[in-house]
């Protein structure tokens, strides 16, 4: 799916929840209210760009600022683009449910949960003189623990279930080193049935 298709997917994705279940979270309460950029139109962007993993407003509406004017025409000024945004964000939580309760069928396409967790053989000074497991083990970093380490790194990937607790559908082990992204990446194609 290109960027475009992608972009108007969400778009519609957004307006079908909003006009339907969302609104009620963000209703003006004021006689005044420059509605020339829609609330779909900021979600829209808005969630384009952090599955885009650009997480920061500045870069959010310098990205839509310079690529999707034509798209986005009555786009406003970044001041008015933070405000509007800091409106709606009650909306993400509820949308984030609603998402979670559609039904999940592996042939329509699943959401796969990924998460991996450290094993530390030897922490901090001593994992540079480190020898157990020599074929597996290697340097790493943890972000979540701050922490450099020698040892390995257990990923998991899993269906989400509707109320209950993830079903696991592969439990590896690989080097410290190795990131999430790139070992589902490398397994990805036995997930496709």
């Amino acid at each position: 799916m290109n960027w475009q298709d992608h972009l108007i997917t969400i778009y519609l994705y957004g307006c079908k929840h909003y006009q339907n279940d969302l609104w009620v979270y963000i209703q003006r309460m004021s006689n005044y209210a420059d509605l020339s950029f829609f609330d779909e139109e900021v979600i829209t962007l808005y969630l384009f760009s952090i599955i885009d993993k650009n997480r920061e407003l500045k870069k959010i509406y310098d990205y839509a600022d310079r690529h999707l004017r034509t798209w986005f025409p009555k786009l406003p000024s970044y001041v008015a683009f933070v405000q509007r945004v800091n409106r709606v964000a009650y909306v993400f939580a509820p949308l984030v449910e609603l998402i979670q309760h559609e039904p999940c069928e592996r042939q329509q396409g699943c959401v796969w949960l990924t998460d991996s967790f450290p094993v530390a053989l030897a922490k901090q000074g001593h994992r540079f003189d480190a020898c157990v497991a020599k074929e597996l083990a290697d340097s790493g970093y943890c972000s979540t623990k701050k922490l450099y380490y020698y040892g390995v790194r257990v990923h998991v990937v899993a269906r989400r279930q509707a109320g209950t607790l993830p079903c696991p559908e592969y439990i590896g082990v690989t080097g410290a080193s190795s990131h999430d992204g790139k070992v589902f990446d490398h397994i990805r194609p036995c997930f496709k049935e």
